[in-house]
């Protein structure tokens, strides 16, 4: 069975997604002002195909959300999901005013 977790340190922190307990994969991110950035997402590669990127995603979404917290996605996997789903991220996508 898969679980995630959220765990923040001061400032940087992981979101954490297990597998029967093993440590399938992880978000690197930070809390700053108001704003989530997430750096960067893995999968160990014996979980690889099976939807664990979406599973950490859904949770970072979630986290935010629950925050009232604005996303910044500098990680290539998360600003590809927001581009391809713009009306599904909206409400925590941050975006620099042009």
């Amino acid at each position: 069975m898969e679980t995630t977790k959220v765990v923040l340190g001061n400032v940087r922190g992981e979101i954490q997604l297990f597998s029967d307990d093993k440590k399938a994969g992880k978000m690197d991110i930070s809390v700053i002002k108001g704003k989530l950035t997430v750096y960067h997402t893995e999968v160990d590669d014996e979980y690889a195909g099976n939807g664990f990127a979406k599973l950490l995603l859904n949770q970072l979404v979630s986290y935010a959300r629950e925050n009232d917290l604005k996303i910044v996605p500098l990680c290539p996997y998360v600003h590809a999901q927001f581009k391809r789903n713009p009306e599904e991220y909206s409400d925590v996508w941050f975006k620099e005013e042009a």
